[in-house]
């Protein structure tokens, strides 16, 4: 679909309207245009203001329609909401700025015959990395550069799938349209489908933020699905976040996305801690999962497991590729959907420097598909308490680069003279200090504003596992 005059109010009003919310609600919205933002020729800051709208929007109706309210007015800045979409980048721990997340060897490197896009951030991804190129642990960016050069760019992509390493050729729109993997992506980023019928239920209605009493559980590393729960986190959920104690973590980026959650760590393999788990999801409003499609139903956590356990659960899956196609079960992250997709060379030919590529100056899809997750949960609340049932919500980042690209592209380069925001001083204005578990956070404030109602965290970021099993109320 061509979407190239849509403004954010106009993408906000689609959405909603492909979601079957009500259109009176639409009514509340404020969406503050203060500026350009983004050096890119794709419309990033669009993308920005208009999901954390959606967001905000369906966390106010379900707050009105479990109060028997009207919506309140929401208000969200798109410059506001362009410095939450690089959060992670942002914050100020202990007077030190966020260190960066990347590893030493990943990034664009040159093929045989074109580019690869290679994320090293997990030491598992970069182990079977190494041995592929056949390179012991301790390679340096050079060796791993001079070993590409051995491979012809689909040949390494197509081995790395295989053999549990993330790398990715880069690909034009044509290389990327090619392909069966997108034509399986999904028209709409954002899918409900109700997964059982069942009475109207509303939850709890204790608490003054929109999302008070509503209990999540959230199983999840690497930014979009982590973005998810702390947004809900931020309209109030108790949102528990569970982590595996044989995984490693990313912590420069869990300073940030860890906000607003508790921590409890689990290892669902032992029947104990699997135990655990399930006592939480029985009474749970919400399990968010940001792992492979079906990789959790081996540990008797599929939908319909879940929805037997928990009729009135809300099961929320944050995927890369999307449900269906060749490329579902394979790994994948924000860069590298940029890169097989046709984004970054996109960008790149628009800005005109010679450049192979150009990447987007955020993890725009990870942001997106989070506000987006959050927002199919909170449409999903708002579903089950005016006609009941557990549902299922999916978003995936093809599905986000889908839709941004549906937005079209700033004409010639006017786009890349806009703002950007590459360091804490920049954005002083939305930051707010809070003591955490690792000292003074000082770090983005959410950018939705709900007129009568606060939003924000309560919760700051601890060392993993330094909560209990158990909910907060009841």
């Amino acid at each position: 679909m061509n979407r190239h005059t849509f403004t954010p109010r106009d993408t906000v009003a689609c959405l909603w309207n492909t979601l079957s919310l009500p259109l009176s609600a639409l009514d509340s919205l404020n969406l503050v245009q203060d500026g350009d933002f983004f050096p890119s020729s794709f419309k990033v800051d669009h993308l920005a203001q208009s999901t954390i709208a959606l967001s905000a929007l369906a966390a106010a109706l379900f707050h009105a329609t479990r109060n028997d309210k009207s919506v309140p007015r929401i208000t969200v800045s798109a410059e506001h909401a362009c410095v939450e979409f690089k959060s992670e980048r942002l914050y100020v721990l202990n007077g030190k700025p966020a260190p960066s997340s990347w590893g030493t060897i990943g990034g664009l490197h040159k093929a045989k015959d074109g580019y690869v896009r290679m994320h090293d951030s997990f030491p598992s991804h970069r182990k079977n990395a190494l041995r592929i190129l056949d390179l012991k642990e301790g390679a340096t960016r050079e060796d791993v550069a001079r070993k590409m050069l051995d491979w012809k760019a689909i040949d390494l992509e197509t081995t790395a799938f295989r053999r549990g390493a993330v790398i990715v050729a880069l690909r034009s729109f044509g290389e990327w349209g090619a392909l069966p993997q997108a034509q399986a992506v999904a028209d709409l980023p954002i899918l409900i489908d109700k997964a059982a019928e069942g009475k109207p239920y509303i939850g709890s209605t204790k608490g003054k933020k929109c999302l008070s009493g509503i209990r999540v559980v959230e199983m999840s590393r690497v930014i979009a699905a982590p973005v998810a729960g702390k947004t809900l986190a931020a309209h109030g959920a108790d949102v528990i976040w569970i982590t595996s104690p044989n995984l490693p973590d990313l912590p420069d980026l869990d300073r940030d996305l860890a906000r607003g959650k508790r921590t409890v760590q689990l290892d669902i393999k032992n029947s104990e801690d699997k135990a655990k788990l399930l006592k939480l999801l029985r009474t749970a409003d919400v399990f968010i999962q940001g792992y492979r499609p079906g990789s959790l139903a081996g540990q008797g956590l599929s939908t319909e497991e879940l929805v037997r356990l928990n009729p009135n659960l809300i099961i929320a899956n944050l995927s890369a590729w999307g449900l269906e196609g060749p490329w579902a079960q394979n790994r994948g992250f924000d860069s590298l959907v940029q890169t097989a997709s046709g984004i970054n060379v996109a960008d790149a030919e628009r800005f005109g420097a010679g450049e192979p590529a150009r990447v987007l100056p955020c993890q725009a899809f990870d942001h997106g598909a989070g506000y987006l997750l959050a927002t199919g949960v909170t449409a999903a609340l708002y579903k089950r308490a005016v006609d009941g049932g557990a549902y299922e919500v999916n978003v995936s980042l093809a599905g986000v680069m889908k839709y941004i690209r549906s937005l079209g592209q700033y004409s010639e380069k006017t786009g890349f003279g806009r703002k950007d925001f590459t360091k804490p001083e920049d954005v002083e204005l939305y930051l707010e200090s809070r003591e955490s578990g690792f000292g003074e956070l000082k770090a983005v404030k959410h950018a939705a504003r709900i007129e009568g109602i606060n939003v924000g965290w309560d919760v700051m970021p601890k060392p993993l596992g330094s909560d209990e099993p158990q909910w907060l109320q009841g």
